[in-house]
């Protein structure tokens, strides 16, 4: 029986585009892939491992053709909204008291600090959870194994009693290995606030 529910952010609460904001980085960038160096230092960005000032500064030597402006917009551009029905649906959740909510994302400071000023109920969100982690702050990243431990040992949880919700399955496998229960979402076709209603055939609940 499920008594946790540890949710990710991007793309099942706040909405995303990755897909446009990769090809808008490439077109600023003005290159056809990626470097290894530059997959590594965003996530250790991610990790909080490096400032954002480091960060920039990387990014500014290496197209210095890019304001730090330019550079944020780039970064940013992947956020899009958070339907307000969704926090109603957590503020439910939290009221039930049903069930121990933690919020478990790989998220950085550029982008918490964009969310902060233009998701107006932000800290609301944020208050419905019992536990609230970003990656920038416990230096933990997904799909690596270490983060789900964490959480599991830091909240006393049991593994089987938890249900993880996350968009990208390499995270949603990640947490499989270690016996919890998950929900890859499709964000295209599905929504977090229909949970129940999904899984209420598979007896979790």
């Amino acid at each position: 029986m499920i008594k946790t529910l540890i949710f990710d952010f991007g793309n099942v609460f706040i909405n995303l585009n990755i897909e446009n904001a990769t090809k808008n980085a490439l077109k600023k960038f003005q290159i056809e892939s990626f470097s290894e160096e530059m997959i590594a230092f965003n996530r250790l960005y991610e990790m909080g491992l490096v400032s954002t000032n480091e960060f920039l500064e990387f990014y500014t030597e290496n197209f210095p053709e890019l304001s730090k402006n330019d550079l944020i917009e780039i970064w940013n551009f992947m956020l899009k909204d958070f339907p307000k029905y969704r926090l109603d649906f957590l503020k439910q959740l939290k009221a039930s008291k049903k069930y121990k909510l933690i919020l478990l994302s790989n998220t950085n400071e550029l982008h918490i600090n964009w969310i902060k000023k233009h998701v107006s109920f932000y800290n609301e969100f944020k208050n419905c959870f019992d536990s609230f982690y970003l990656s920038q702050d416990i230096n933990l990243r997904k799909p690596n194994q270490d983060i789900f431990e964490f959480v599991i040992n830091k909240n006393n949880l049991v593994a089987n009693e938890c249900l993880f919700i996350d968009d990208v399955k390499e995270n949603t496998d990640a947490a499989n290995l270690l016996g919890i229960c998950t929900w890859n979402i499709n964000p295209e076709k599905e929504d977090v606030i229909d949970l129940f209603t999904l899984y209420k055939s598979k007896n979790l609940f």
